[in-house]
């Protein structure tokens, strides 16, 4: 069964490779990004494998965050496309 997992990230370091970990981040299935440094992914994966996979794309200083999401959501401000998908996929 798939679920919804946020993923934010900071990369600290200038000059680093942000295509590298975002291209990463696509594969893992559905995606939505909508706001900078984030992402949601629908994966059959847990949020512990998504993170240690990432991390092979992120320098020791840099932080991420892999989170399941429980389906309940609020928002604002977005456009029609990135709310429908969250309102279909959380």
């Amino acid at each position: 069964m798939k679920k919804s997992y946020l993923i934010g990230y900071d990369l600290n370091k200038s000059g680093q490779d942000y295509a590298t970990l975002i291209d990463e981040i696509k594969k893992l299935g559905t995606w939505w990004h909508c706001l900078d440094s984030t992402f949601i992914v629908k994966s059959s994966s847990t949020a512990a494998l998504i993170r240690d996979h990432l991390k092979k794309f992120i320098d020791s200083n840099d932080e991420l965050l892999v989170v399941c999401l429980t389906g309940e959501g609020a928002w604002t401000g977005f456009s029609k496309d990135c709310s429908d998908w969250l309102k279909n996929n959380l």
